[in-house]
């Protein structure tokens, strides 16, 4: 686990990014036949993604909001498009799996996600007494002082 940070700290960016939150919801917890392989499916594509080098996948990193979820960092769309339907990769693979799994009722085991298109300069955090978390853990954290230690200064509005 990482170590707590005491201070307030804000995440830097340099440029766009791409924010991604994923999940999925077990419609009928009694069928782990339909579900479990989509549970196990994630930390096998994050370990990939974690392994090899951020400038080829544009992955930034990733952090778990409760099971389930997950928010995704992405140096661009394009970053992300590329790994999803890579047939070399992890996830196209599952991608396809799950939807041969799923194709007679789409009701057992539901997925989702969103897609954001963040620009530079064009968001906003807090951590305070916190490990890297969020944006924090996928680029620089700073300490959230002088003109980053409010909301409105750190959005430069």
């Amino acid at each position: 686990m990482s170590e707590v940070n005491e201070k307030r700290m804000t995440a830097h960016i340099e440029g766009d990014f791409v924010v991604f939150l994923i999940g999925l919801r077990m419609n009928k917890p009694l069928k782990p036949h339909k579900w479990f392989p989509a549970v196990m499916a994630m930390p096998k594509m994050l370990k990939e993604l974690n392994a090899l080098p951020s400038e080829e996948t544009g992955f930034l990193g990733a952090t778990s909001i409760g099971f389930g979820a997950i928010v995704q960092y992405w140096r661009s769309f394009e970053h992300l498009e590329r790994y999803a339907r890579s047939k070399d990769h992890a996830h196209f693979p599952a991608w396809v799996a799950f939807n041969k799994r799923m194709k007679t009722n789409r009701a057992e085991v539901g997925i989702w996600h969103e897609t954001y298109l963040v620009e530079a300069g064009q968001y906003e955090t807090v951590y305070s007494g916190m490990p890297p978390f969020g944006l924090g853990k996928a680029s620089e954290l700073l300490p959230a002082t002088g003109n980053r230690s409010g909301a409105r200064t750190r959005l430069e509005i």
